[in-house]
Order: structure tokens, then sequence, then C-alpha cells
């Protein structure tokens, strides 16, 4: 298992992606309806993208690979990952991360809509 590490921004987005869902899950049962919304659903595929990051990095359905467009904020030649939240959706949902600053650790740089 990964320790995992937050930038202040994927934090910040992680937490609000939180309290949308929670609150979109009370509405939800206040109207007595069973089917869950969009944020309800992209919460709880994001939880799990962390999940398997922490504990299998490489995991298949991750589908991780190198991403060249940001910067590593513990050493810039050290190498920045993508992993996929979501896959064949509109916009989809993005976790970026990267090994660090010290074993066993994960940091978490981003949360984002693929652009």
């Amino acid at each position: 298992m990964f320790e995992l590490r937050w930038t202040l921004k994927a934090e910040e987005v992680y937490q609000e992606l939180e309290k949308l869902a929670k609150t979109a899950f009370e509405n939800r049962k206040k109207r007595g309806k069973n089917k869950s919304s969009k944020i309800e659903g992209l919460f709880k595929q994001v939880y799990k993208t962390i999940n398997l990051l922490m504990s299998n990095p490489c995991h298949p359905g991750l589908n991780t690979h190198e991403y060249d467009s940001i910067k590593n904020p513990y050493d810039p030649k050290q190498k920045i990952f993508e992993a996929y939240v979501q896959n064949k959706t509109p916009a989809a949902y993005r976790v970026f991360w990267c090994y660090g600053p010290d074993k066993k650790q994960i940091t978490i740089i981003g949360i984002t809509q693929h652009p």
C-alpha cells in the first residue's frame, strides 16, 4: 500500500466532489428516488480510482501512463502519470499523480476533466 499525499488544489477538488455527491445523495433520499445522480457516480469513480492507486498504481483498470505536460513538484526529472477515472465518456475525468516525495508515497497532483 502507498501512503497518499495531496496537492492543495487536488484535495480541494476531491473535497468539493465529495460535498456535491453527499448533497445530491441527501436530496435524492428526501425525494424518495433510488437512482444515483451523475455527481454521485462521478465521486464513486474518483474514490475507486484513488483507492486503486493506493493499492496498485499499475492496475490495468487505471490505464496508467506517463503524462509530460505537467512538471513533477518534487523532481522535474521524475515522471508524472495519468490514471483514468472514466473512459469513453465525454470530458472524462482523470487523476494526475507522481511517486514521492518519499518511498511508498504517491502524491495526487490533480483531479480534472480530460481536455
